[in-house]
């Protein structure tokens, strides 16, 4: 071996050496965390937003302030309010008229005044009543005006109010004394003195207006777990309409299939032993069916996403920017998630997305069961949104924002990081294509989303409310249902109503209808409604005139009155809706925005129901309406407890006006029929249990608006793939080369229980 090659081996070896030093020296050392770029600054619309921004506890206190310096009358804090007090029952946003609000953002007018709206109960006066109050100016207010009959053409019964947690409280304690007059049946039915027993409303109250009657169904519960799956047969019926608590009564009780006159008379068929008694044995924390602790200790971690250089998206107080959207959010303490002003590329898409109500409607064979018409409005679909688990909820480093609310207090509450903001990868592509003709390429672009979500838990059932903003121009409205199923004692043909889950658990069909209200205004205020779908028409071939064909064409309609546009629930509806604008695009069609509903709902209730009217948007899947100020809300929280006359019946909206070039409105409605089964225990899961719509650009852009995305990919045979400055994939391993910031785990959801 001569010297030039011996040179060579130890510089050979030495590299060598020096790389496995480098990389013993490098293995196990931690990646460094991701440095976070501010996110673009697009945010320059200067506070407009805050003309929509939910009130602050400090404006809310205000308005409590001012109500008891000027109306005159004692008013009782509501959480301590009997029936026969004054109290202050809801302080939220009076929201400004359309007109107003854009002659501000648009015309340069004066901003509205800011104003409050106050709900109060009046049970000390000669006439009981719901009153509501705008209030205002805030943060200072100085007037107050009733607007009851205004809104709804009269002073809202007292019999409507929800009822409220105190009432509820007293009602409890009514069910506890009679409950100590059956002693020795409660011992022998359930191992239970009734004091461990959960108490479960049902809604409506009663069959005609005025009544507040109630069943109340009974459940073993154990801490920790979920009560619902485990009824023990036993309901009662509470008349609770007087004034007077002491005058409450128990009217009803059932027991297994039989009805009594009062507990005192179950006791004395149970000692005569003419009472068939099903014994059913305490559960116990290990075994009961509503069980959510994990069965496994915790596993390797699953996929996390993160943003390595920051979120993309910008939020400052109420308003969110992200790649070309602009939206402005807040929460109704009733109806839950609202938006206003949605703007894609600085044009106005949306004036108003809201969720309206949510429907909940049972059948059984027991009374609590069958007689179930949930209309989550009135307990409080917004109030109800609690804190959301970070990394479980929403992505571990989404942006959590609280929610302040006033109800049934004098105080405001805070439902802290209850609402989350996060840019989601769907991990499929929202556009490619692969070319294996005439040249080869690759071009795509990943489905990369902005998602609002809050969730409410309405007692059993978990709602979780997603918003989604895409790279297309489209906007996805997507509601997911879990939580516990409810549930009746299963006897007698109780499987006509639904699945057995359990040893004496009937998990009992029910329906979910959710409504939203959707206030587009497609490229101005004035739009008018189109649709569009195929048909086929037979036709000699043209080039020989002696075969067929069935030839699809595009039959296109413009409906020009209201009626025509309602659409019944699960009826046939033109394939493509649109909202259009008189101005045309590029190409000569009216610029537009297709409306696309997902649905698989039950059947409505029958029209001849005594309830049908409170409930009567769920007639329709679809129906668009001119707008009127008048007409904010497809329903009423007093709807509720007296849907036999409903104080707002969304049937009245629908005149047969016209609805060409007009400010117009789209109110949609989305369910689905769920029929429990073994796998719903001990929590139905959301895979299945989705539904929604999607507003999407239809001739309203000249081409697909995300060709400008940064994320594009294009690939081609004659580049060098590898290259970070043509294909942002490879730079991947250096700017995703960290370890994501990821603050530490906290909830203190319990807290504000």
């Amino acid at each position: 071996m001569n010297v030039k090659t011996a040179l060579v081996l130890l510089v050979l070896a030495l590299a060598t050496i020096f790389a496995l030093v480098c990389v013993l020296l490098t293995r196990g050392r931690a990646p460094s965390t991701c440095q976070h770029l501010p996110p673009e600054q697009e945010d320059t619309e200067d506070g407009q937003s805050l003309v929509f921004a939910d009130l602050t506890p400090e404006e809310m206190a205000q308005v409590v302030r001012y109500l008891q310096a000027n109306l005159g009358l004692p008013l009782v804090d509501a959480s301590r309010a009997k029936p026969s007090d004054n109290c202050i029952a809801s302080v939220d946003l009076q929201v400004p008229a359309k007109a107003e609000v854009l002659r501000f953002l648009d015309g340069g007018g004066a901003r509205p005044a800011r104003e409050a709206l106050a709900v109060l109960y009046f049970g000390n006066q000669p006439e009981p009543n719901v009153t509501e109050y705008v209030v205002g100016p805030l943060p200072t207010p100085a007037y107050h005006r009733d607007v009851t009959v205004q809104k709804y053409g009269g002073k809202v019964p007292y019999h409507r109010r929800p009822v409220t947690g105190k009432e509820y409280m007293a009602i409890n304690a009514l069910i506890q004394r009679e409950l100590k007059k059956a002693p020795q049946f409660l011992t022998m039915c359930c191992e239970s003195d009734g004091t461990d027993l959960a108490i479960l409303t049902t809604a409506p109250r009663g069959f005609e207006s005025g009544d507040r009657t109630t069943w109340f169904v009974l459940f073993h519960h154990v801490p920790g777990t979920g009560y619902y799956l485990s009824p023990v047969g036993l309901e009662v019926l509470v008349e609770h309409r007087d004034l007077q608590v002491s005058r409450w009564q128990l009217r009803k009780v059932f027991y297994n299939g039989r009805y009594f006159a009062s507990t005192e008379d179950l006791e004395q068929e149970f000692l005569a032993r003419t009472l068939e008694v099903v014994r059913l044995k305490k559960p116990q924390a290990d075994a009961v069916l509503g069980s959510m602790r994990p069965r496994h200790p915790p596993d390797s971690p699953g996929p996390l996403q993160f943003e390595p250089q920051g979120p993309r998206y910008n939020v400052r107080g109420n308003h969110i920017t992200y790649q070309g959207w602009s939206i402005t959010f807040g929460m109704n303490p009733n109806s839950g998630p609202r938006f206003f002003d949605i703007r894609y590329r600085g044009e106005r898409i949306v004036y108003e997305l809201s969720l309206q109500e949510a429907l909940a409607l049972y059948g059984s064979n027991c009374p609590g069961g069958m007689s179930t018409r949930y209309l989550d409005g009135s307990f409080g679909i917004g109030r109800f949104a609690y804190e959301l688990v970070r990394g479980l909820d929403c992505p571990f480093t989404a942006t959590y924002v609280d929610r302040h609310y006033l109800a049934e207090s004098d105080t405001p509450k805070t439902n802290q990081n209850s609402l989350c903001i996060f840019e989601h990868d769907s991990a499929v592509p929202l556009r490619r294509h692969f070319s294996d003709s005439q040249s080869s390429y690759y071009g795509g672009l990943r489905k990369s989303t902005l998602v609002v979500r809050t969730i409410s838990t309405l007692v059993n059932y978990d709602y979780i409310w997603d918003f989604m903003f895409h790279g297309s121009g489209a906007v996805e409205v997507h509601v997911h249902a879990t939580g516990y199923i409810s549930t009746s004692f299963l006897h007698g043909q109780g499987t006509n109503y639904g699945n057995r889950v359990g040893p004496h658990t009937l998990g009992t069909m029910h329906l979910h209808h959710m409504h939203y209200k959707v206030d587009l205004d497609v490229d101005g205020q004035l739009n008018f409604l189109e649709t569009q779908d195929m048909e086929y028409e037979i036709i000699k071939d043209p080039w020989s005139m002696q075969n067929t064909i069935e030839r699809p064409y595009l039959r296109r309609e413009r409906l020009e009155r209201e009626d025509e546009a309602a659409f019944p629930l699960n009826a046939p509806m033109p394939r493509y809706l649109s909202f259009a604008s008189p101005n045309p695009n590029k190409w000569g069609h009216p610029r537009s925005y297709r409306i696309q509903v997902i649905s698989f709902a039950g059947k409505h209730l029958p029209i001849n129901s005594s309830m049908e009217r409170s409930v009567s948007w769920g007639r329709y899947q679809l129906a668009v309406t001119r707008r009127k100020e008048e007409e904010p809300s497809s329903t009423s929280i007093y709807n509720q407890n007296d849907p036999w006359t409903p104080t707002v019946a969304f049937a009245d909206f629908i005149n047969n006006e016209t609805i060409t070039n007009e400010d117009l409105v789209a109110w949609v409605s989305v369910g689905f029929l769920h029929v429990p089964h073994a796998e719903d225990v001990p929590n139905t899961v959301a895979v299945g249990n989705s539904v929604g719509f999607f507003l999407r650009p239809y001739n309203y852009f000249d081409e697909d608006p995300s060709v400008d995305s940064p994320d594009s990919v294009y690939l081609s045979s004659e580049q060098d793939t590898r290259a970070c400055g043509a294909n942002p994939l490879a730079c991947l391993p250096t700017t995703a080369a960290c370890a994501p910031r990821l603050p530490p785990f906290q909830f203190g959801g319990f807290l504000n229980l």
